[in-house]
């Protein structure tokens, strides 16, 4: 299931920053798609989660629809398939290119620190039937990720975690994945901490 002819994280970030370009206009989810590539599923839903990541996720709704594009990969990956494949509904959903570059920028700093860090390790945790334990954990993440949007800051920190994960599947890193898998299971400690406290 290893993504083919990968870029690492910050070319996850050129091939967003160089899709939005200097204009003005709406840019697809099918534009984004084809600019990362049709078996890129680690590099697809790295580059959502980090738009959900990033002050893009000021637009409204885009945690429920991010959680459903992501939710689609995950089931692809699972299955085994070769290629994705996203509803038509989704493929033409579109984002602000202003924003696209705005939620670039914001990344780099943050992106280009962890990247340092990401180097192949423990690879046997992302094949099967390993990986199959974080990915079900991401498809359960997903789930709940629409409701989130009640509890402020919440949607982009589960978005922070698939994106974790996609960076250590993206890289080859499978200590990064389990670090990922530590951090979606006390998700919902915290998600009903602060519940409670309310």
């Amino acid at each position: 299931m290893a993504d083919k002819d990968a870029p690492s994280l910050n070319g996850v970030l050129d091939q967003m920053e160089h899709l939005s370009g200097g204009e003005d206009r709406q840019i697809t989810v099918e534009e984004i798609i084809d600019c990362l590539g049709k078996h890129s599923f680690a590099s697809t839903i790295l580059a959502f989660s980090l738009i959900s990541t990033s002050p893009a996720s000021g637009i409204p709704g885009i945690t429920a629809f991010v959680a459903l594009v992501v939710m689609f990969l995950v089931v692809q990956m699972i299955v085994g398939r070769d290629s994705l494949w996203l509803p038509g509904f989704i493929m033409r959903r579109d984002i602000a290119a202003k924003k696209l570059r705005e939620g670039v920028s914001w990344l780099r700093k943050p992106v280009g620190f962890v990247d340092r860090f990401l180097h192949e390790r423990s690879t046997y945790l992302l094949h099967r039937p390993w990986v199959y334990l974080p990915l079900f954990m991401v498809l359960a993440l997903t789930l709940f990720m629409p409701f989130m949007e009640v509890i402020p800051t919440s949607g982009s920190i589960a978005s922070a975690m698939i994106a974790i994960f996609a960076a250590g599947y993206l890289m080859r890193d499978g200590r990064v994945v389990i670090l990922s898998m530590i951090l979606m299971s006390l998700l919902p400690i915290g998600v009903a901490w602060f519940l409670m406290g309310r």
